[in-house]
């Protein structure tokens, strides 16, 4: 994807110089303080189960001996084999599949990225919930009582299937209120959806020795002992005048101000028509430029971005649901500035928290991804840089996270990044 037009040509020369620093298999080591600490953490990269094993043997022969590993993978890559790796050394796993997938340093898509932690196992548990027959509302209840059976005050990493192999969607919405209800608004929850490299066939959720299609796993910090400074911002800008979703059900939408929904969003883009044997390629390339900003009273707009058109029902699909009667405006096109912000409103809560961190997690929107193009992983870089602390992430079909006005959503087209770091 070309960069865009107003980005300088100082900054090209910076991407150009980042990609020739790539490597194929990446080990960071722990970023050390004056002070003492406890948690220690390094970020692996690897395009195999045989690179991931050979970068925990180098780490191992260093000294480094984490107890958990968050792992973000491909659904290309052999999961088991990588789950029953880290199982024979002891480690403890929660893991998401990904649509791409990060380190500092590094991005790909179709490989293995893990960041291992050394942290007493009496500060985290490991939560799985399958939600088969169950409402999502109640699964995700389920899964915060459980936590606070643990911890009476838990923080959460949440990791969720998109939807399954049988085409159930997960509501992001619903998971995000059910927390809150239990736990209460007060809660750290930073996360994402599981992605499948943009095939849409399945997204999972796993553990050591558990995983799902259709289900959600959490990592529960004992937040007296652990220390979470967060946010989730998209920097996208809301462009023209309020439209309303005059017929929708669910995720899909009939109309837009009683007019064919297509037509409208087609006709915002200035296209013609999109052809219905290339409509995924022309959503997957276009859809995350535009989301929709979708209003909410007392909270900020809900990002929400269209992913392809359904013929038969003459409706656009978009990746959570949209309300009947629903406001939204479209958005602009991204450039560097949405970069800088997100960069910047890092910089300012640490500053002003007066914060240090060992360990960060991302949790970026594919959508971004392809809106975004090269400058994504200048985003992600530039995250780890304000922390100065490994970092691992992937790209995911929604984002769970405190948005700027400190109230929890669940997010489109955002950047949702979080810091840890041992009391």
């Amino acid at each position: 994807m070309a960069f865009h037009p107003g980005i300088s040509s100082s900054i090209i020369m910076i991407h150009r110089l980042i990609k020739c620093t790539k490597f194929i298999l990446l080990i960071r080591a722990p970023f050390h303080h004056q002070n003492q600490r406890r948690m220690k953490a390094r970020s692996v990269t690897g395009n195999s189960p045989v690179e991931i094993n050979a970068a925990l043997s180098a780490s191992q022969a260093e000294g480094f001996q984490p107890t958990l590993a968050i792992v973000f993978i491909s659904v290309k890559q052999d999961r088991k084999a990588v789950c029953e790796l880290l199982t024979r050394l002891g480690i403890d796993v929660i893991g998401a599949t990904s649509a791409g997938e990060f380190t500092e340093g590094h991005e790909s898509t179709g490989e293995i990225a893990l960041i291992l932690l050394d942290i007493p196992r009496s500060d985290y548990c490991i939560l799985l919930e399958k939600f088969d027959d169950r409402t999502e509302e109640e699964t995700a209840a389920t899964l915060a009582r459980k936590a606070l059976e643990k911890f009476s005050k838990p923080a959460f990493i949440l990791c969720s299937s998109f939807f399954s192999r049988d085409g159930k969607v997960v509501n992001g919405e619903v998971l995000v209120r059910s927390f809150e209800s239990v736990v209460g608004p007060q809660v750290n929850l930073f996360g994402g959806m599981a992605g499948d490299d943009l095939s849409f066939s399945g997204t999972w959720v796993f553990t050591n020795d558990q995983a799902s299609d259709y289900g959600m796993v959490a990592l529960v910090l004992n937040e007296e002992k652990i220390d979470l400074y967060g946010m989730a911002i998209s920097g996208w800008k809301p462009l023209g005048v309020f439209m309303t979703v005059t017929h929708s059900e669910k995720n899909l939408i009939y109309t837009i101000d009683h007019k064919p929904a297509l037509e409208m969003y087609l006709r915002y883009l200035g296209e013609e028509r999109a052809s219905s044997d290339d409509q995924f390629d022309f959503f997957k390339t276009v859809g995350g430029h535009y989301p929709f900003q979708v209003e909410r009273e007392g909270r900020e707009p809900h990002m929400c971005t269209p992913i392809g058109y359904d013929k038969e029902k003459e409706a656009l699909v978009c990746e959570a649901d949209v309300a009947q009667g629903s406001r939204f405006r479209f958005s602009t096109p991204p450039d560097f500035d949405i970069i800088e912000t997100v960069i910047d409103k890092a910089g300012e809560l640490k500053s002003g928290l007066q914060a240090e961190a060992e360990a960060m997690l991302i949790f970026s929107c594919a959508g971004r991804l392809s809106a975004l193009g090269p400058l994504a992983m200048q985003e992600n870089d530039g995250l780890a840089g304000v922390w100065n602390v490994p970092m691992a992430g992937f790209y995911t079909y929604g984002e769970f996270g405190r948005a700027v006005n400190g109230k929890h959503e669940f997010h489109s087209t955002t950047c949702s990044w979080v810091a840890l770091k041992e009391k």
